[in-house]
């Protein structure tokens, strides 16, 4: 499991865009790296129109945001154009990264136990460390404490 000081693990997945991108190519900047479980599903939906509504100013913090999901890229394409998401969407179709930063887990709902993906959030400083991490996620709540904890370098 990735915990706090340690290095980010680097990746290359596809964006919404069809994209390979990088993660190490955000060194010089910080990064919110948050994995969610399903695109355009209501909680989902709310954490990411909370990062839209706060984009410009992660911009200002130098911030840049990543979802990650094992949604496929058109998925991810159809859920940025719908709610007009101005950040990356990255496909983690084959679970690797998911399980490298340990958010792909044993969870239960309603007695019945299933495979899928804890909502978790990361905060990755420019030098690839990482700050934050939280596995407690209240998706309406996160960019807001996210963007807090940047603005008072509270990490």
């Amino acid at each position: 499991m990735l915990n706090i000081n340690d290095k980010a693990i680097d990746f290359t997945l596809k964006d919404q865009n069809n994209n390979d991108i990088e993660l190490s190519s955000f060194l010089g900047k910080k990064i919110i790296l948050y994995f969610y479980p399903k695109d355009d599903t209501s909680g989902c939906t709310l954490e990411a129109n909370g990062y839209k509504e706060l984009y410009e100013e992660f911009k200002k913090e130098n911030t840049v945001i990543i979802g990650i999901s094992k949604d496929s890229v058109s998925s991810h394409k159809k859920f940025e154009t719908k709610y007009n998401l101005p950040f990356i969407l990255l496909s983690d179709e084959s679970l690797s990264i998911l399980k490298t930063y340990d958010v792909y887990k044993e969870k239960s709902m309603y007695g019945r136990k299933y495979m899928g993906i804890v909502r978790t959030t990361f905060l990755i400083d420019e030098n690839g460390i990482i700050k934050y991490r939280n596995d407690k996620v209240k998706a309406k709540d996160d960019a807001k404490i996210m963007l807090e904890m940047i603005k008072n370098n509270n990490y």
